[in-house]
């Protein structure tokens, strides 16, 4: 039950200015509902306003229009809250990486911080974990939370220069065969100068934030997410030359697609948004006008996420067998037996 607050005075805020959170949560799942329900109810116990989505206040067992809770605009496929979402200061998230991008689709274009809370598996895009909301709802009350701006990626699908289609994305782009069996003839341009021709499975372009998704898993590097550039990857290319590239922000990718085995491809964005290529049409690829803007809990640098997502072992397997070694010289003083268990150890002198 959401409790009563006076609205005309918050922390944080200026006094008679109602404050509002967008709240996204994945309802599926009871674990995001839960940390849901004590974020709303939290966050009104300062007065602050949740603006959610129709479904989610009916799947949350909440009604529009009770204190604490507002209906959330309906995004546009394209443009997201856009010009609707005045008035809004920031965006929560429950769930993992594919609901936040849900999330950031919404609010990229309307300038709103996003803060993911992690539900799911790695959650790069996640800030913190649904243990913390209490700590979230402090911070949000008091606005201590820093924002860090990350790149996006354009798309296009032109033939000629007539414009078929258009979206972004978030992480990545692909280009991908819609039939198993039948390879894609690729030719990648960088610049305005041809670079390759890859028989392949597809190719992807990849924002920083990208780096640690599709693209770490189809061999390509992770890249900080303070250096602005893209990188292309590409999928399982039957050629000499097939590495992934790290190329300038300013650069411009021209995927084109040839006459061969496969006469149509699927052009994917966060895995999220798609339509079909064929043949004699290509795909432009140049960095987004619009910049994802993230909610940040601590000054945490990227190395202590990747080590912590990624659950790395930061010794290695040779330091992690020397503490195996030195773990079990020391049971063996503790326990007078030879560190190869061999039996007790015990001075045997001259026979």
């Amino acid at each position: 039950m959401i409790a009563e607050a006076d609205q005309t005075s918050h922390a944080g805020g200026q006094p008679g200015v109602v404050r509002r959170v967008a709240v996204l949560t994945h309802t599926g799942r009871d674990e995001a509902i839960k940390a849901a329900l004590r974020l709303i109810n939290g966050l009104w116990a300062d007065g602050i306003v949740c603006v959610l989505p129709t479904a989610d206040i009916a799947n949350l067992g909440l009604k529009a229009g009770q204190p604490g809770i507002e209906v959330l605009p309906e995004a546009d496929p394209v443009v997201g809250l856009g010009g609707t979402a005045v008035g809004i200061e920031l965006i929560v998230v429950l769930g993992g990486d594919g609901t936040i991008l849900r999330g950031a689709e919404w609010v990229m274009a309307a300038d709103i911080p996003l803060l993911g809370v992690n539900l799911g598996h790695v959650g790069f895009l996640a800030e913190a974990e649904s243990s913390e909301i209490d700590l979230i709802v402090e911070t949000v009350v008091n606005r201590s939370y820093r924002v860090e701006e990350r790149s996006t990626i354009d798309v296009r699908i032109l033939r000629g220069e007539h414009q078929l289609w258009s979206s972004f994305a978030i992480n990545e782009v692909t280009i991908e065969k819609a039939a198993r069996e039948r390879v894609l003839e690729l030719m990648v341009e960088i610049d305005g100068r041809p670079l390759s021709r890859w028989s392949c499975d597809g190719v992807l372009v990849s924002t920083p934030t990208g780096s640690t998704a599709y693209a770490f898993s189809a061999g390509g590097p992770v890249i900080w997410p303070g250096v602005d550039a893209m990188q292309v990857v590409p999928l399982s290319a039957h050629a000499l030359f097939a590495r992934p590239m790290v190329l300038s922000p300013k650069s411009r990718v021209l995927i084109e697609m040839l006459p061969g085995m496969a006469p149509e491809a699927v052009v994917w964005c966060d895995g999220r948004r798609s339509t079909i290529l064929r043949q004699g049409m290509r795909v432009e690829v140049v960095q987004g006008k619009h910049r994802l803007r993230l909610a940040r809990l601590s000054e945490a640098p990227f190395t202590d996420r990747l080590v912590h997502k990624f659950g790395l072992r930061v010794e290695g397997w040779r330091g992690a067998a020397q503490l195996r070694h030195e773990a079990a010289r020391a049971a063996a003083l503790r326990d007078g037996t030879p560190a190869d268990g061999s039996g007790p150890a015990t001075d045997r002198g001259d026979a």
